[in-house]
């Protein structure tokens, strides 16, 4: 009997552990929230978000580098062949110029992998109309 307690225990543990990292690898929105304020001096998202130093980033996973309305683009980013995704975000946002060499993004990356992934959650929530999906 002690047995099947003990592993009904383990297999609960798992369980949450598993859920927990699932959670993690997809980020905590809030967190990205804040990590977002480093972004706030150049970008703005959200409804009634407009282009500042840098384009407004609404409706950012599945867009084409270099075609936000009403920015003007460095060549390097219109002809980076980049879409946006989770993947592609992170990478960037680590390092930008060195993803994109000749961006005009003088930024000097997001280093933990962990902030990454939550300023991703935070970004990738909004539609192309600042409303949240």
């Amino acid at each position: 009997m002690a047995i099947k307690n003990v592993h009904a225990i383990a297999i609960a543990a798992l369980c949450i552990l598993s859920l927990t990292s699932i959670a993690d690898a997809e980020g905590d929105v809030a967190a990205g929230e804040q990590s977002f304020k480093k972004c706030l001096p150049c970008h703005s998202i959200g409804p009634g978000a407009k282009t500042k130093v840098g384009p407004e980033l609404n409706g950012l996973d599945g867009r084409k580098s270099g075609t936000a309305a009403n920015y003007n683009y460095s060549d390097a980013n219109k002809n980076s062949g980049i879409t946006w995704n989770k993947e592609t975000f992170e990478k960037y946002i680590a390092d930008p110029r060195a993803t994109i060499p000749g961006t005009k993004m003088i930024f000097p990356g997001i280093k933990s992998d962990n902030e990454r992934d939550n300023l991703w959650a935070y970004i990738s929530q909004f539609s192309a109309d600042g409303t949240k999906k």
